[in-house]
């Protein structure tokens, strides 16, 4: 700042009196940091404001949206035309673009300068004169016989509803054309060539130049999300999130926001930074209180800021400082040089009349430096409101960004930029932001928008070409279901049982609770590397009345892979321990034991596991391992696997899952009724599903660590599914459809409606993964693909099976409850809501219910334990 005292003696030939006034206005225009901060906070509000439903419609900054989803990522390629009309002259270009791994931009591009008669003519005259030009360029480059996309750069105030659609709300910078006002110009382009009918073009975006801007410096540094200009008009745009733009449907990805920041200050919010100069151009703008931001920084009113500092000092009239416009912006650009700067101010106060000395030169130079650094300042402050929203928006500790910038303040003035570039990196510290000039122009910049926009129709298109196996119709479905009933049919049957894949294996459960059961019971529940004990107490035949206790044991991996006496010791260890820590050590307990792996059973309480203790019967192992330690003994009832057990925990509520004894023909006997489990992870083995695997399941299949096996289980299982995943996405890799790789675990969580992009894009930088907002996109439409697919698998399995108890009964309807366990059932957020609609559509004439189990096997093992003791109690009465 210069000192009053300072400028009294610099300026001989100026007012002293007036000197200290301007002194004064001069102090105002030094912004400290800390008003800085202040000014971008309440931006931020303003940001805020533009971009929600309510309060949009009275935001003096409006927000508005451009439906630019993307920024280039690089793999843009084909010929493109643009249009740009933003002024008295209209820019022809063809762009081509080629990916070959140098991002090759080829140019040319014709300048047209619009006739004043044209820029107050009617609409029709206007447009047509636009398809003249247009058919002239073509002509010229021999491409008229090509259909090329187009995009159109249109820097007049407009209201967007797409991309390609943009309704004039006024016009601006001498144009009066009748009739387009409240129109959609690109409608009116698309009339113009009709009317012509020797060449057709597909305009397919239409943008301002803040986003042309943006676009263009994109292409060249892809972590450019920021559009700066900063000319005779001043403008920005960012990339927002969708989930914060309550104009536009939808909550996944990103937009393009333009923030048409000049009117930042016409709700009077900026008034206390407002000096008297500041009010003097506003009174003599044509938009008296509008714009007032663009009004302090902006290239169109430096040099009237300039001529108002002159005319207040000078110690008498000057009349040349008297009229507007006399000072321009380029002699402040001129004058604020560090090389001929004091020169080029001798020259223009010359002109003005003056007689100055080297003084007055050196002061001229110095105010001229001070108006463009304000300007800068302001404009670092909005900027930093914006990298902030960012920053919070990526939920980054350190932002990384590029502002992509073009307009004659910023190039041509050598402080602005210099000024600008420091204060936003003083201001926002955990921002790494650099600053890429635009060369090109808005046109280009069109045209880029036009090429992300075909880039991510086609990846669009090759995606879901890849995804449609995957997605199965109503008809392939019912031909799963009958598939299904084929094979449940095989399993049950003594001839074909031996080679049919789905077993239909005997569990030898004869009976659900009937609420009269009581009593204690332990169970044992053995299914991973870990194991748990629980006591049951059952005491009235309902939920109320049952108390459990249970404690979980770590298996070492040392006895998982030794001997089968190693692992039913340790097994009896834990249930002594338990015991002891029960206090019921001398007390001999029925118990039930759930064993959850892959098993022929002979009986209740005789299980032959197929592999690992081959041949043995598990439930004889356990009581030898018992009497081996001699310290308690165990009345072991019941052995069973997972899925019996959550039938029976759901059947203490409602007891409706069974299969008729005369259906199994593994088994003596016709009356009655057993659960049969069904082993379906099996189904397909024998190719009958091979139609329906992708070759994604093949992949899937061919690294698992039984090869050919258990194909259905391998659909559907989310054991499996990241995996499924993971391969989609390595192949959209590889083929340039997204740019980031995906494994198992995080599936539920991204599939969540709830869960936002950035939560997506946190979870692929867990995995070690740098992701685009685009690939999160991708990311969460693959696992929605792959999810649905195994729901429907498991509704299209489940559907014969209610059928089958249905026709069993001899029933036009039936009524039946499943019972449903496992983390994908109950913790992914559309498995189970797509299961049932697709069990209740293959299956309407069975009314199912769903009934999650929610304590686990080991409750199910001590229900079967306590059912059978109550029909031994029975018989024996």
């Amino acid at each position: 700042m210069i000192a009053s005292r300072l400028l009294a003696y610099f300026f001989k030939e100026l007012n002293h009196d007036q000197v200290q006034k301007v002194d004064q206005y001069l102090y105002h225009m030094h912004l400290s940091d800390e008003t800085l901060l202040d000014i971008s906070k309440r931006f931020r509000k303003e940001i805020e404001k533009g971009l929600g439903s309510t309060t949009h419609p009275t935001a003096a900054v409006k927000m508005l949206p451009t439906f630019v989803r993307s920024t280039s990522d690089g793999t843009e390629h084909g010929e493109f035309l643009a249009l740009d009309l933003g002024g008295t002259n209209f820019c022809m270009l063809w762009v081509k673009v080629t990916d070959n791994g140098l991002q090759k931009v080829e140019m040319e591009n014709q300048i047209y300068a619009i006739p004043e008669d044209i820029m107050r003519g009617s609409d029709t005259e206007l447009f047509d004169h636009i398809a003249e030009w247009l058919a002239n360029f073509m002509d010229k480059l021999q491409i008229k016989d090509k259909k090329l996309p187009l995009g159109f750069t249109f820097s007049f105030p407009c209201r967007q509803t797409k991309l390609d659609e943009s309704f004039l709300v006024s016009w601006t910078k001498g144009f009066k054309s009748s009739g387009v006002e409240g129109r959609d110009v690109v409608a009116l382009i698309r009339k113009a060539i009709q009317r012509r009918g020797d060449f057709d073009i597909d305009i397919v975006a239409v943008v301002n130049d803040t986003v042309g801007t943006m676009m263009t410096c994109g292409y060249d540094d892809h972590n450019c999300e920021i559009g700066l200009i900063v000319g005779t008009g001043s403008n920005a745009c960012y990339m927002e999130e969708m989930r914060h733009i309550d104009m536009v449907e939808g909550d996944e990805g990103q937009m393009c926001i333009n923030m048409e920041w000049g009117a930042f200050g016409d709700d009077g919010s900026l008034n206390d930074i407002r000096t008297e100069f500041d009010q003097e151009i506003d009174m003599g703008s044509l938009n008296l209180g509008k714009q007032l931001f663009e009004k302090v920084i902006s290239g169109m009113y430096m040099g009237e800021l300039m001529r108002f500092i002159l005319v207040k000092m000078a110690k008498e009239e000057l009349p040349e400082l008297l009229n507007t416009g006399h000072f321009e912006t380029k002699d402040i650009s001129d004058t604020e040089g560090e090389k001929d700067g004091i020169r080029k101010a001798r020259e223009v106060l010359m002109w003005l009349g003056m007689d100055p000395t080297q003084e007055d030169c050196v002061a001229t130079h110095q105010i001229c430096q001070i108006v463009s650094t304000h300007s800068a300042s302001l404009c670092t402050a909005t900027l930093a409101a914006v990298l902030q929203r960012i920053k919070e928006n990526k939920s980054e500790e350190q932002l990384r960004s590029t502002i992509g910038v073009d307009g004659s303040v910023y190039k041509k003035h050598p402080h602005f930029a210099k000024h600008l570039h420091k204060t936003v990196w003083r201001l926002v510290p955990d921002c790494y932001v650099c600053f890429l000039r635009s060369e090109d122009g808005s046109g280009k910049g069109a045209a880029m928008v036009t090429a992300v926009a075909y880039r991510l129709a086609d990846q669009h298109r090759a995606r879901q070409k890849t995804l449609e196996p995957l997605q199965l119709s109503h008809d392939q479905l019912l031909e799963v279901k009958r598939r299904m009933k084929v094979e449940m049919e095989r399993g049950l049957s003594k001839e074909t049982h031996a080679s049919a894949p789905v077993k239909m294996l005997p569990t030898y459960v004869c009976a659900t609770p009937d609420s009269t059961e009581k009593g204690d019971f332990l169970a044992l529940d053995l299914g991973g590397t870990n194991f748990r004990v629980l006591l049951v107490c059952v005491r009235n035949g309902k939920w109320s009345g049952v108390e459990m206790h249970n404690k979980i044991y770590a298996i070492p991996q040392e006895v998982i892979h030794g001997t089968r006496d190693e692992l039913f010791d340790h097994i009896v260890q834990c249930i002594a321990d338990f015991l002891e820590y029960m206090g019921m050590k001398g007390v001999s307990l029925p118990l039930g034991f759930t064993f959850s792996f892959p098993c022929q059973q002979n009986s209740l309480d005789e299980s032959f596991k197929e592999s690992g203790c081959e041949g043995e019967d598990v439930v004889t192992l356990l009581k030898e391992a018992i009497h081996r330690r001699e310290e308690f003994d165990l009345d072991v009832i019941a052995v069973v696997n997972d899925t019996v057990r959550t039938m029976m925990t759901c059947g203490f509520e409602d007891p409706h899952c069974e299969v008729e004894m005369r259906n199994v023909e593994l088994v003596e006997g016709e009356e009655g009724w057993m659960c049969v489990n069904m082993e379906w992870g099996a189904f397909g083995d024998n190719g009958c599903l091979d139609d329906f695997h992708t070759e994604f399941d093949v992949a899937v299949d061919e690294l698992s660590l039984n090869p050919g096996k258990q194909r259905f289980e391998k659909m559907i299982n989310g054991m499996y599914l990241g995996e499924t995943v993971g391969n989609i996405l390595i192949n959209f890799t590889k083929r340039g459809l997204q740019g980031g790789i995906f494994e198992t675990k995080f599936l539920s969580q991204i599939e969540s409606d709830c869960l936002a992009l950035l939560q997506v894009r946190a979870i692929l930088q867990h995995l070690g993964l740098e992701s685009t907002c685009d690939d999160s996109i991708i990311v969460k439409e693959v696992c929605t693909v792959v999810a649905r697919r195994a729901a429907q698998l498991c509704g299209a399995g489940m559907a014969p099976v209610v059928d089958k108890i249905r026709e069993n009964r001899g029933l036009d309807a039936l009524k039946v409850t499943v019972g449903v366990d496992g983390t994908l059932y109950k913790l992914h957020p559309h498995f189970a809501k797509v299961m049932h609609e697709t069990v209740k559509d293959l299956a309407p004439k069975c009314d199912v219910s769903f009934l999650q189990s929610e304590d686990g096997s080991g409750k199910g093992a001590a229900l079967i334990t306590a059912v059978f003791c109550r029909i031994r109690e029975a018989g024996q009465r």
